[in-house]
């Protein structure tokens, strides 16, 4: 934990604004018997932080004995420092309003919940729970969602090529993914186990954004951050020709207008800031003309 929080500083430096949120881990981070040994070690380093770093932290599921405590300790000590709170096994709407109750009784009914669905029931009720004014983003548990069929999906079905093949996960993702997009949330893709396998992971990362529809990616490793900055980054010429679109928007107040032969109106432009977004989101370097849209960000 201590690792990931100094490795966020230091890209954040190089960056110049902060390139990933790091998560500190209750639920398969605190050994059993040790919750609250391990709430107060989080709290400890959350408030160690540096000004402007994301954490989060994963508390225990609500069917946890520790879950509660968690959120009292974590939650009512240093909730005021967190980005999120992150919840895992939420499997219906019931499950997030407990959260939010819990979160309204350590007095921070204002903190932003992500949460992780990792059965077959939980993605049934993808679009319900995405529809929850409290949910920022849903992620998608990969290994707990594989085990949760009993053998029925192969051990490759958990594998960084496997995942992106076997009908029933695919088929989760997506859910996943289209239910996050339908309310405007955060859809977070599954983490790639293989760590040490840096074209994996890139390539997993790639589809992730490119063809699942996932605009985040879990890491389990530090070695993995970079090749998923990059996997979700534009390209240099996607910047480009965004920087240049929205410049030509801007000048005719965002009328329709013709950019090299083809039509753009509100629509495209509201894709093409996207592009920006994303761009600024992943540290990439932006033009001149667009760097002014996030001075504010960066000073």
């Amino acid at each position: 934990m201590r690792k990931s929080l100094q490795l966020q500083a230091e890209m954040t430096e190089e960056f110049g604004t902060c390139v990933f949120d790091v998560t500190l881990d209750c639920e398969d981070g605190a050994p059993v018997g040790g919750e609250a040994d391990h709430a107060a070690l989080v709290c400890a380093l959350v408030a160690q932080a540096a000004d402007g770093a994301r954490v989060a932290v994963r508390v225990h599921a609500v069917d946890h004995p520790a879950f509660e405590a968690d959120i009292a300790t974590i939650a009512g000590q240093v909730g005021d420092r967190l980005c999120h709170l992150m919840v895992p096994k939420v499997e219906s709407v019931a499950d997030v309003e407990r959260v939010v109750a819990a979160l309204a009784a350590a007095s921070r009914a204002e903190l932003p919940v992500h949460v992780l669905l990792e059965s077959p029931a939980a993605v049934h009720r993808a679009f319900a729970i995405a529809a929850h004014p409290r949910v920022q983003s849903l992620s998608f548990g990969l290994m707990d969602f594989v085990s949760s069929h009993g053998g029925a999906i192969p051990a490759a079905g958990m594998s960084s090529q496997g995942q992106f093949t076997h009908p029933l996960v695919v088929r989760a993702k997506l859910e996943i993914a289209s239910a996050s997009h339908a309310y405007a949330k955060v859809p977070s893709h599954c983490v790639v186990t293989e760590f040490s396998d840096t074209a994996a992971m890139k390539a997993a990362a790639q589809k992730a954004a490119r063809e699942f529809g996932y605009t985040r990616m879990w890491s389990i490793h530090p070695g993995q951050i970079r090749p998923i900055l990059e996997a979700f980054a534009p390209s240099e010429g996607e910047i480009e020709n965004a920087t240049k679109i929205i410049a030509a928007g801007a000048h005719d107040d965002w009328a329709p207008i013709s950019f090299e032969g083809q039509l753009h109106d509100r629509a495209s432009y509201r894709y093409f800031w996207q592009v920006l977004e994303r761009a600024h989101q992943t540290g990439r370097v932006l033009p001149h003309e667009a760097q002014a849209y996030f001075s504010a960000a960066l000073h």
